[in-house]
């Protein structure tokens, strides 16, 4: 059978009180999940939901979400998850978008969804804790067929609106199986995690993989790197997934933890953005652990390469191609070049999207006989390894999250006082990178920074909303008028911003 859910569920035919889920506010075992989920499917058929109906689910990395994440895909529908932090405006244009029937939000950030949802006619479920669904529960998980949409994530890259990318059920068990036997995962593993689970990395890659495993995931919401490492410790966790910020800001709050305290922690690993080196040396020193980073993109199921267990680890790299996949580094006439030489990356294998969600020509241009077109820049060595040498042109990475220039610009550019505006990451110790705009205003305009952040967290998610905001005059164009990113000064946004780190 082909469902995720499936093969979830059949852990508690075998062992049914082995954990599954732990976290601060309640354990799940398996018997319960499956119990739970289960229920949740059966509330999904019971109000008319079809298999493959698109219903969106959004919640933070509480037991609560792979509870209705299971059930979902237990009931065969096509599951969208989103930001917690997204405002109706987002929702909605997802709603509209994938033809949504269906809006499930934990209760604690659900205003916006309800909004949204009401504006459309649409049905809310408000998810309270313990996830209880008074329904019939369904004993089979759907059986789909390999090519069926199993989950749409949306993105968006440098241009244009957020893009629906269309990931099958076989998508999601191919990235299961590629990260298995490079992790050395087994049952009696204890995997710990606070990355959100409606992203990628946080879903398919550890939740589904640890779970599809059989073993046991500890969740954490937020994030807060003390209350991280009292839960290595509690849980006695094997294994941890963070991105760079977390493991930074581990090590920074770590003055009562050494390496006896995590004794049974084996790996760590790391995505969302380049783990700097010497982050991954003070990890190791300090805990007795490395940090293995891999590289994935939403369109190939955040699984594309990584620093294998069993093999040489190189830090610096992002590893080898994962099992089953493959990885060229092209030039700009689509030729693949030698080791050591940079060009463009791309990604064949199982775990690639099946295309992005009514946009044909979207898809034609990221996707061509098997292969994605990544945007990033990257070199391989001699041994296969990947290096990533640049990020595809405008994009910013802070904290793990993408957030994308132009869809933050097309928000700012609705704010009547501005002529100009380019957006544009900065780089931060902190997060990586940090959002700034350089503004230009109408004349006599007196908006300042305080004000247009206040006016954009009414528009965008907080993690997208510039930090940063530089006023000038005009904006560098080239011949055409174009804005030339490029030519803006990164550290005198700081600077004018009043930051001089």
């Amino acid at each position: 059978m082909v469902n995720v859910a499936a093969n979830v569920w059949a852990h508690a035919e075998t062992d049914p009180n082995r954990a599954a889920l732990r976290s601060p506010a309640g354990d799940l075992t398996y018997g319960e999940l499956a119990a739970a989920s289960r229920r949740a499917a059966g509330a999904v058929r019971e109000a008319g939901v079809r298999p493959l109906d698109r219903v969106v689910l959004i919640a933070p990395s509480i037991v609560e979400f792979p509870v209705v994440y299971l059930g979902l895909h237990g009931a065969g529908v096509s599951v969208i998850t989103m930001n917690t932090m997204a405002t109706p405006a987002e929702i909605g244009y997802v709603l509209d978008d994938s033809e949504a029937v269906l809006v499930i939000a934990w209760h604690e950030c659900a205003d916006a969804a309800a909004t949204a949802a009401a504006d459309r006619g649409l049905p809310l479920w408000r998810v309270e804790p313990g996830a209880v669904f008074d329904a019939e529960p369904v004993a089979v998980a759907h059986d789909h067929a390999p090519d069926d949409t199993a989950i749409i994530l949306y993105t968006s890259g440098t241009t244009g609106r957020p893009k629906g990318v269309e990931l099958t059920a076989a998508n999601l068990l191919d990235t299961t199986a590629s990260f298995l036997p490079v992790l050395s995962l087994t049952p009696d593993d204890r995997f710990g995690t606070a990355l959100p689970l409606f992203h990628v990395y946080g879903q398919a890659v550890v939740m589904n993989t640890v779970l599809v495993t059989g073993a046991t995931l500890s969740l954490l919401s937020p994030f807060e790197p003390t209350q991280m490492l009292e839960m290595v410790r509690r849980d006695r966790l094997t294994a941890l997934a963070g991105v760079p910020t977390m493991w930074n800001a581990m090590l920074h709050a770590a003055a009562d933890y050494g390496p006896g305290d995590f004794e049974d922690l084996r790996l760590a690993t790391s995505g969302g953005a380049s783990l700097p080196v010497e982050v991954m040396r003070a990890f190791k020193e300090r805990f007795d652990c490395a940090i293995l980073e891999g590289y994935g993109l939403t369109e190939s199921t955040g699984a594309a390469t990584f620093n294998d267990i069993n093999r040489v680890q190189k830090a610096g790299t992002v590893g080898p191609a994962l099992p089953g996949s493959a990885i060229e580094v092209r030039d700009p006439d689509g030729r693949p070049v030698a080791a050591g030489v940079v060009g463009e990356v791309f990604i064949k294998g199982p775990t690639i999207m099946k295309g992005y969600r009514n946009r044909p020509d979207a898809t034609e241009a990221d996707l061509r006989d098997g292969w994605l077109r990544t945007g990033d820049l990257g070199q391989l060595d001699e041994d296969g390894y990947l290096s990533i040498v640049d990020r595809a042109k405008d994009l910013i990475i802070r904290g793990g999250y993408n957030v994308y220039p132009r869809e933050v610009e097309e928000v700012l550019y609705e704010h009547p006082d501005i002529v100009e505006v380019a957006v544009v990451g900065v780089p931060d110790e902190h997060f990586g990178e940090e959002v700034a705009a350089v503004v230009a205003l109408m004349p006599g305009s007196t908006l300042t920074g305080e004000e247009l952040r206040a006016w954009a967290k009414v528009q965008l998610s907080a993690y997208k909303v510039p930090r940063l905001v530089q006023f000038v005059d005009t904006l560098p164009k080239g011949p055409t008028g174009k804005i030339l990113k490029r030519e803006i000064d990164r550290s005198g946004i700081r600077a004018a911003a009043g930051v001089t780190a």
